[in-house]
């Protein structure tokens, strides 16, 4: 049941821009832009800026790469098999929907419930890590699976131009280099980067209020739901017999692996406009879906839960 009340304010929020859209017609590519290249550069600032490096980040970022990479490799060889690499859109936007979980606003919290606060701390380590791999290889592919992407030097033009990872890497150095800044600025900072999750989540509802459900293309988003909520899960779990990390800790990296895609890939997917319909649809059925796959995976991981 805690389960449950953890997922109301996920869907309720999705609500409110679902119903929004269908009632004002906002501008979501305009609201993507605003929420892309204002508001998640401080949050990606803010999270990097307050939250110290330890030697586990090593450890941890080595499980967030090699996973996506995986996944990425994995999409990318279904995408041949199928033929699907002659349209690289798609493969580009199964990439985005297979390859980033949400740790964020949903992963957090339910570690927090099943393992306390001392998962807390290993769970925003690992969603620091996913922000960044999302502001740089997420970026890459949303990119390159732009309509308009032509060849390698327009698509790293596009991702030098995100300020996400900036805002990220300004951080990192600021904390490494113990420079205080002034608690004004900080909570100016924390106010806007704060205002990003939400909005984001809003801008996905949005998307869903536009999206005809009668075109949803079933085959490939089952693909990537199988990726994402089965799959990815597995492979967490091979990595954590290699990674030098204690049981807790491993049983947080099984738990998020089976997480449901990450809402700003929406947020990615609609700013070049990456099969937005496809990308979004996964999102918000694989938040659905977890509402029966996440209770199985908590079984096994931690059968007192």
């Amino acid at each position: 049941m805690e389960f449950l009340f953890i997922l109301l304010p996920v869907f309720g929020i999705f609500a409110i821009g679902f119903i929004g859209q269908k009632t004002l017609k906002f501008d979501i590519p305009n609201l993507s832009k605003l929420t892309l290249y204002l508001m998640s550069p401080f949050l990606a600032f803010n999270t990097f800026y307050t939250n110290p490096l330890t030697m586990d980040y090593f450890y941890l970022a080595i499980y967030i790469f090699v996973l996506c990479l995986s996944l990425i490799l994995l999409v990318s060889v279904i995408s041949f098999l199928l033929g699907y690499n002659v349209q690289d859109r798609y493969r580009c936007a199964l990439i985005l929907a297979s390859a980033f979980m949400n740790n964020g606003n949903y992963g957090t919290p339910v570690v927090l419930l099943v393992f306390g606060a001392a998962g807390l701390d290993i769970a925003v380590v690992l969603m620091v890590l996913q922000q960044l791999a999302m502001s740089t290889i997420g970026i890459y592919f949303a990119a390159k699976g732009s309509k308009d992407a032509n060849g390698m030097k327009t698509v790293m033009t596009r991702v030098v131009r995100m300020p996400i990872a900036y805002g990220a890497l300004l951080g990192l150095i600021l904390q490494l280099l113990h420079i205080p800044l002034p608690s004004a600025l900080m909570t100016c900072v924390k106010l806007v980067g704060d205002a990003a999750i939400p909005t984001i989540m809003i801008v996905l509802g949005m998307q869903l209020a536009v999206i005809s459900f009668r075109r949803i293309e079933l085959d490939k988003v089952g693909i990537a739901l199988v990726l994402k909520l089965l799959i990815a899960p597995f492979i967490a779990f091979g990595l954590t017999l290699i990674l030098p990390v204690d049981e807790m800790t491993k049983q947080i990296m099984i738990l998020l692996a089976a997480m449901p895609t990450a809402a700003n890939t929406t947020l990615m997917a609609v700013q070049f406009d990456t099969k937005p319909d496809l990308v979004s649809s996964t999102t918000f059925i694989s938040t659905v879906l977890s509402i029966i796959t996440l209770p199985i995976v908590l079984y096994f991981l931690h059968p007192v839960f």
